[in-house]
C-alpha cells in the first residue's frame, strides 16, 4: 500500500446554489489513523464522504486513493441490506463460518455477538426494526475484508449494548478508520484525531479526542497544503468521564436537524414574500406571514443559544 491511505491536494467543491462546500483543502490519512468527522447538518459531511468514495469529483484540486485499498461503507440509510433474504443470508452470503482476526466463527454465533438469537437471525429484514437493521449492517461490514472503512452516522438507533460492542469493534479495527457522527462522546472512546467542518469550506484537524473542539478552532485544513502531513498517533489517554443525562445528550444530538429545519422554513417563508403579487393580499394575511416569519427566526435564534449551550455542558461533562 502507499504510504497515504488518501490524499486531498488543494481540493474545492461548489454544491448549488453556488455554496463553498469545500475551499483548498489539503489533507492525508495514514494507515490506521482513526478520524472523527463532525459538523452541522449541511456543513458538508456526506459531499466529503462521497468525494472520498469517488461518487463526486471536485471542481478542483485532486484526490488520491492509496493502492490495494478494500473499502468497506456504513451508509446511514441502510441501502446495502438486501430486503429479498433474511438476516443470516444478508451476511453469511453462502457462508458456514465468517473469518475474524484469523479465527473462525460459525455464522449464528457471529450473528448472536450482534444480539440476534437463532430465530430473529432467519426472520426476513423486512420485519427487523430500524435498530435490528443497522446492526444486521454493522454485522455485514464486519464480515467482510476491509483495510479503509468509512462509517456514515453508525450510532442512529442503537442501544446501549450495540454502541458498547461497536466501540469494542472500532478499538480492534486494525485499518484506518473515517467516522461521521454526531455522538461525541461515542467519538471521545473511538476516534485518534478529528476534521471539524467549520463553515465557509474551511476544515480544522485536531489530533486526539474531539471535546471542545468547535470552541478552540485552529484551522489547518484551509488554504495551502500542508509541507508534511500529519502523523496520527495512537489514542490519548482519556479522562475519567461524567456523561450528560440521556434526556439531555437526546436533546443536544436532535438540535442540528432541528436548526436545519427552521433554516429551510426560513428561506421558504422569505422567498415566498419576495414573489411577484406577494403585497396584492390584505393586510391581514401579509400581517400575519410577518409575525409567523419573526416567530421562526425567534425560535431559531433560541434553538442556535441553546445548541451553544449544550455543547459546552457537553465539553465540560466530557
Amino acid at each position: 500500500m502507499a504510504q497515504y491511505v488518501y490524499s486531498m491536494n488543494r481540493v474545492g467543491k461548489i454544491v448549488p446554489p453556488k455554496r463553498q462546500i469545500l475551499r483548498d483543502i489539503s489533507l492525508s490519512f495514514f494507515p490506521g489513523a482513526k478520524i472523527g468527522v463532525l459538523g452541522l447538518n449541511g456543513a458538508g459531511k456526506s459531499t466529503l464522504l462521497k468525494i472520498l468514495l469517488s461518487e463526486l469529483k471536485p471542481q478542483q484540486g485532486e484526490v488520491t486513493l492509496g493502492t490495494g485499498l478494500q473499502i468497506a461503507y456504513f451508509d446511514q440509510h441502510r441501502s446495502t441490506l438486501d430486503d429479498s433474504l433474511n438476516a443470516l443470508d444478508n451476511v453469511a452470503e453462502g457462508r458456514e463460518y465468517i473469518e475474524l482476526n484469523g479465527q473462525r466463527k460459525h455464522i449464528i454465533g457471529y450473528l448472536q455477538d450482534f444480539l440476534f438469537s437463532p430465530e430473529r437471525a432467519r426472520a426476513p429484514i423486512t420485519r427487523l426494526s430500524g435498530g435490528e437493521r443497522n446492526r444486521l449492517l454493522l454485522a455485514k461490514l464486519f464480515s467482510q475484508p476491509s483495510n479503509l472503512l468509512v462509517m456514515d452516522e453508525p450510532t442512529n438507533d442503537l442501544d446501549v449494548e450495540t454502541l458498547e460492542l461497536l466501540e469494542e469493534l472500532l478499538a480492534d479495527y486494525s485499518g484506518t478508520l473515517l467516522l461521521v457522527s454526531h455522538d461525541r462522546s461515542f467519538l471521545d472512546n473511538v476516534v485518534t484525531s478529528t476534521l471539524v467542518l467549520e463553515g465557509e469550506g474551511r476544515i480544522g484537524e485536531y489530533v486526539g479526542c474531539v471535546t471542545g473542539t468547535w470552541s478552540n478552532k485552529s484551522s489547518v485544513a484551509t488554504t495551502a497544503p500542508r509541507a508534511a502531513p500529519i502523523d496520527l498517533p495512537g489514542p490519548a489517554p482519556v479522562a475519567s468521564k461524567r456523561k450528560l443525562s440521556f434526556k439531555v445528550q437526546h436533546e443536544l444530538d436532535q438540535l442540528p436537524g432541528k436548526i436545519e429545519a427552521l433554516e429551510a422554513e426560513l428561506a421558504t417563508r422569505t422567498q415566498a414574500m419576495n414573489a411577484p403579487g406577494y403585497f396584492q393580499q390584505d393586510g391581514q394575511s401579509i400581517a400575519k406571514a410577518n409575525r409567523d416569519l419573526a416567530a421562526v427566526q425567534t425560535e431559531l435564534d433560541r434553538a442556535y443559544t441553546r445548541w451553544a449551550e449544550l455543547d459546552k455542558e457537553n465539553g465540560v461533562a466530557n
